[in-house]
């Protein structure tokens, strides 16, 4: 008889049960868990519990008879319910603490990972070529671009050049409130996310388990239907003005032009390939300019699968790295999502926007949330712990090196070449936010300093013994020297401690 295969809550999409040697059998019956411990361990965003919920939910819908959905306390209680110490398959998971699980079971094999582009093997032997130093992201996305001879001509990238990051940095369009983008695809709500409302309201009345952020209508597809619906009218309607904007940011259109298909992928709904695949047809069939496919491809089959393969090559103690001694806990207001407490306009706005959706993009992520974050220097662990909690995209293998390595530079550069952190210039430049704001992103001191372009100066200063040996930041540390009132603004900026900006 042919063992049973487990599906983790990510593993939703059809390439997680395709037979084969390396996949489970033709035949095999299929289990799936909910866990109701995963959510008394962490206090996640209401609308990630529902959207992780109603995805499994539905996924068990249209496997009918051929899947046993079991609701535990802990994933052991439900393998004893449901196979006992028969034997079990399933596809290598997503965090250490989930291999952890699977390899203490005697009965239950680990077959490869699915859902990426790059196999972990290939990838150690191409980081181990490079003595595991200076895996560069530029690097290892041009070895998958040949390696799956994606947007190539031959031996040449498409359109000329590797990388068009040139041309997809403008700022948003002068006086625009928003992009002149058709909306995403949003999905309707059915009796499944009824039902899961309904148990994640009487989880909390009961006080097993408590959440942060709002729950409204389900905003990212839960079905692997939807998920094809959200990539199609992506690459069909919004991929096109994807690449000039994508690291702009404007107060009343968070979305932009953003494909919003990262939890989709996350999920195991969409496979990378499919993904990649669609926005180069749309290039060659001339709906898209090469900037924006490039900016997309660049995402997917660059940052995403290079993220999916530093979390294991560098291993489980990556995740404690703190090179910079952040040791400060992050502040109640931060952790309560409580927009209403901040001033500063461009952080109140992107922290209402993850309290309302679980969701912004990428900027709004690394250079205000994260920036903040690394310029207050909050302990970079707890910054993990709370992407992975409130973003609905959000898993351990997407946050560790996204936060340790690139967001609070805690691995002291094995990742990443300098600090992603700047002054209110930058986001003065890059969006319209700071326009009505109390603070102004020129002044560093005084009632309207700009807490970014104060925190920024002050970061420098905290370590500027480390950071001026970096060629990256020499120019960057030694305006210190240029700045008259330092002594002011560090004192400022000590009175200031971890109060909403």
């Amino acid at each position: 008889m042919t063992a049973p295969h487990w599906l983790f809550g990510d593993q939703l999409g059809p390439h997680f049960l395709t037979p084969g040697p390396d996949g489970p059998g033709r035949d095999a019956p299929v289990l799936m868990i909910e866990a109701r411990s995963v959510f008394r361990r962490r206090r996640f965003h209401r609308a990630k519990a529902h959207l992780v919920l109603s995805a499994m939910r539905h996924r068990a819908a249209e496997l009918g008879d051929r899947v046993r959905l079991v609701r535990a306390d802990t994933y052991r209680e439900g393998l004893r319910e449901a196979v006992g110490d028969a034997p079990l398959t399933v596809h290598h998971p997503t965090s250490y603490a989930a291999l952890r699980l699977v390899r203490s079971l005697e009965n239950v094999t680990t077959l490869p990972a699915r859902g990426f582009l790059v196999e972990h093997g290939d990838f150690r032997a191409w980081a181990d070529g490079r003595r595991g130093e200076r895996l560069r992201q530029e690097d290892f996305y041009r070895w998958v671009r040949r390696e799956h001879e994606l947007l190539m001509d031959g031996d040449r990238p498409a359109g000329g050049r590797w990388n068009h990051d040139h041309d997809n940095r403008e700022p948003p369009p002068r006086g625009a409130r928003v992009l002149d983008a058709p909306p995403p695809y949003r999905p309707r709500e059915d009796d499944i996310d009824e039902e899961v409302r309904h148990d994640l309201d009487r989880w909390e009345r009961d006080g097993s388990v408590a959440f942060v952020g709002r729950d409204g209508p389900r905003r990212f597809p839960a079905t692997r239907r939807e998920a094809l619906a959200a990539l199609r009218r992506f690459v069909e309607h919004r991929l096109a003005g994807f690449g000039s904007h994508e690291d702009a940011m404007l107060a009343e259109d968070p979305v932009m032009s953003h494909s919003l298909l990262s939890s989709s992928l996350n999920l195991g709904l969409l496979h990378p390939a499919e993904c990649v695949e669609r926005a180069e047809e749309a290039w060659r069939g001339g709906r898209a300019p090469v900037n924006s496919v490039e900016g997309f491809v660049r995402q997917v089959a660059g940052w995403r699968e290079y993220v999916w393969q530093l979390y294991w090559y560098f291993g489980e103690e990556y995740r404690r790295r703190n090179a910079l001694g952040h040791h400060r806990p992050l502040p109640e207001w931060f952790l309560e999502l409580d927009a209403d407490a901040v001033e500063a306009r461009c952080l109140a706005t992107t922290l209402a926007q993850v309290r309302d959706t679980g969701w912004t993009h990428h900027i709004p992520r690394l250079m205000l949330l994260g920036g903040h974050a690394l310029q207050r220097g909050w302990d970079p662990a707890q910054v993990t712990d709370w992407f992975h909690r409130c973003f609905v995209d959000g898993y351990d293998w997407v946050m560790v090196p996204n936060v340790i390595g690139m967001s609070q530079y805690a691995d002291g550069g094995r990742m990443t070449t300098k600090p992603y952190t700047s002054g209110g210039s930058y986001v003065h430049r890059m969006s319209d936010l700071c326009g009505g704001c109390a603070h102004r992103p020129r002044e560093r001191v005084g009632t309207h300093a700009c807490p970014y372009t104060a925190g920024y100066w002050a970061f420098l200063h905290r370590h500027r013994s480390r950071l001026e040996r970096n060629p990256r930041m020499t120019q960057a540390v030694r305006g210190l020297d240029r700045l008259t009132d330092l002594e002011e603004l560090l004192r400022q900026e000590q009175d200031r401690g971890d109060s909403p900006p």
